[in-house]
């Protein structure tokens, strides 16, 4: 069975990120597993101190500072497990009857794309660790991930409650289908009210696009707030967002075109960085 796998690393998003997962995988009823991942830091005995101090001085000290760098893997290990156990038992006091714990060595990237067959969503904060104090800054991994990662992603700011809403920029062409289908397809957003939003772009027959759209999530049974705009087209998907307090995005990643610098676009990260609200990511 495929699972919501879920990246915790003990950072302040903590909390909000094992939120989500308990959201998502009561939507989809699938089992959570949670990832932590213990990425190599810089091991201080690997320094060049040639020259800087005597030979047997300089022995003595690299044997201190191996000594240290073994000893502080073994207390990250254990704060690992120790995190592990607090979100597994939180998840299941939320009502999740199946919860895994997993931990691993390496970067937290390549740890994802170990489980892949395994994996069904993957929810990670849109920050961690060195950036809780900063919250308009992206963790470093999320770009990687986003790049690599073949199964949708659920991105989490500082805090998170269930959506009732979710918007879906739509610009007619083949990605945007795709998604649409998806959304459509998945379940994850079944029961939220859809902001079906399209700005007027170059497209051919957008329009009709835009209209057969509304048409399609509302035969699988969504609520449907269609709107076609005129404008900028970033700034008129903003000013909606805003003006109508959507609640969740759904987006695409790394394409060419306006509007795909906000559903499928290639400023993906820019409109990332800008998020104040849960962004599912589809390939």
């Amino acid at each position: 069975m495929t699972k919501i796998v879920t990246c915790v690393d003990g950072s302040a998003i903590t909390p909000a990120v094992t939120a989500a997962a308990v959201w998502a995988s009561k939507k989809l009823n699938k089992p959570i597993l949670f990832l932590h991942a213990l990425e190599k830091e810089q091991q201080h005995g690997a320094d060049d101190y040639t020259g800087a101090i005597g030979l047997g001085a300089r022995s003595a000290l690299l044997e201190e500072m191996t000594k240290l760098d073994e000893q502080r893997a073994k207390v990250a290990l254990q704060l690992g497990r120790e995190l592990l156990d607090d979100v597994v038992q939180h998840a299941q006091t939320s009502g999740v009857a199946e919860v895994e714990s997993l931990q691993r060595h390496g970067e937290v990237v390549d740890s994802i794309n170990d489980i892949e067959d395994k994996t069904r969503l993957i929810v990670i904060g849109r920050n961690g660790k060195g950036h809780d104090n900063s919250f308009n800054a992206l963790g470093s991994n999320i770009e990687t991930l986003l790049r690599k990662a073949v199964h949708p992603v659920l991105l989490i700011p500082d805090t998170f409650n269930p959506p009732t809403s979710f918007m879906i920029a739509y610009d007619g062409r083949e990605t945007a289908d795709k998604a649409l289908q998806r959304v459509i397809d998945g379940g994850l957003l079944h029961g939220l009210h859809c902001h079906l939003v399209s700005v007027k772009n170059n497209e051919k027959n957008l329009q009709d696009k835009f209209e057969s759209a509304q048409q399609r999530l509302q035969q699988k049974g969504f609520q449907v707030t269609a709107s076609y705009l005129e404008g900028d087209i970033f700034e008129s998907l903003m000013e909606y967002k805003k003006s109508h307090n959507i609640e969740l995005i759904v987006m695409g990643a790394f394409g060419h075109s306006k509007l795909r610098q906000f559903f499928v676009g290639s400023n993906t990260m820019k409109m990332l960085e800008r998020g104040d609200v849960p962004m599912i990511v589809l390939r």
